[in-house]
């Protein structure tokens, strides 16, 4: 039961409440009277109630530590005004204030892997690395760039931490469990120029794909880009699951317990504008997969995007995002 639900007399705040109205009930009532309740001497715990010690004799204004209720005299307040204009006559320059904070805190931020970097990609859901090291590979000859990747098995990012080709000064693989709102990333909001999310959104529960989302746009920096890639509606491998698999509208569980949602592009087009992100392409791609040998044919369909982190801010969707957060 919380405490606001007891009975009023059992209420801790409300007796703690109707203890101090009986001090300021006792404090005006003395006022009101023009009567100041004898005290005993300083030093001694008071036997008048808080509030009701009151100077009337400027000859014993040294007798206690503390009166209350004091009236400033004209001259009292004119003197304190006068005062409070002479020392803020001659104020701090700017830039000695911004040098005092300086001072206050770090001159820079911590380092953190890649911090160094002046371009920096992620991908989400890396694997055991297929598109890990054709990426490494290609910033081979950038090295002002950096790689970070995770993926939700501890399995996968060992297979890509032990690889031949896996550069510790150009890339942090970690695990990371995207739909954990309060697990911190190795790194600092704000910094990624790239994100790659192709084929894991669309295992994670409709319900927390937005917050997903939300949090990834966070990690861009303004003018950022989020490329996007996953299952389209009435792709083959949605119309080849059995009855029995499916979880909720165009979500389903395969035999190994691994999910999969079958996006349109309206629904990919709200998910990342509701984040604060631009559409720059939002498309779906329709192939035809052949298979020569049993002379079957497949229809293919992926929802593929490319959604940029505004330059600056408008004040709808600064708080668009705010309400998101």
């Amino acid at each position: 039961m919380c405490q606001y639900d007891l009975p009023l007399k059992q209420c801790p705040v409300l007796k703690v409440l109707i203890r101090m109205s009986g001090i300021w009930r006792n404090s005006i009532f003395c006022l009101r009277r023009g009567k100041v309740p004898q005290r005993c001497q300083s030093g001694n715990p008071p036997v008048a109630p808080l509030g009701s010690r009151i100077l009337t004799d400027p000859a014993k204004v040294f007798e206690h530590n503390m009166w209350d209720h004091m009236q400033w005299s004209t001259e009292e307040e004119a003197a304190a005004r006068k005062k409070v204009e002479e020392n803020s006559a001659v104020r701090v320059l700017l830039e000695e204030q911004d040098s005092e904070e300086h001072r206050k805190g770090p001159l820079k931020p911590e380092p953190f892997p890649g911090s160094n970097a002046t371009f920096r990609i992620l991908e989400v859901g890396c694997g055991a690395g297929n598109s890990v090291f054709p990426i490494l590979d290609t910033l081979q000859n950038a090295p002002e760039s950096f790689l970070y990747c995770c993926d939700f098995s501890s399995g996968a990012v060992e297979l890509v931490k032990s690889h031949s080709a896996y550069r510790a000064a150009q890339c942090c693989a970690f695990v990371h469990d995207v739909c954990d709102d309060g697990l911190p990333y190795p790194f600092p909001d704000g910094i990624l120029d790239v994100i790659l999310l192709v084929f894991v959104l669309s295992s994670i529960h409709p319900d927390r794909m937005q917050g997903v989302v939300n949090r990834l746009s966070k990690l861009l920096k303004p003018g950022g880009m989020l490329l996007f890639r996953d299952y389209g509606r009435y792709d083959k491998t949605q119309l080849r699951f059995k009855m029995g698999h499916c979880l909720s509208e165009n979500f389903y569980v395969r035999g190994d317990g691994t999910r999969a949602y079958f996006f349109t592009k309206g629904e990919v087009h709200n998910m990342f504008c509701k984040a604060g992100l631009d559409e720059k392409q939002n498309l779906v791609d329709r192939r035809l997969q052949v298979n020569r040998k049993k002379q079957v044919k497949m229809h293919r369909v992926w929802v593929q995007g490319k959604f940029q982190k505004p330059l600056h801010l408008t004040q709808k969707s600064s708080n668009l995002l705010f309400s998101l957060s």
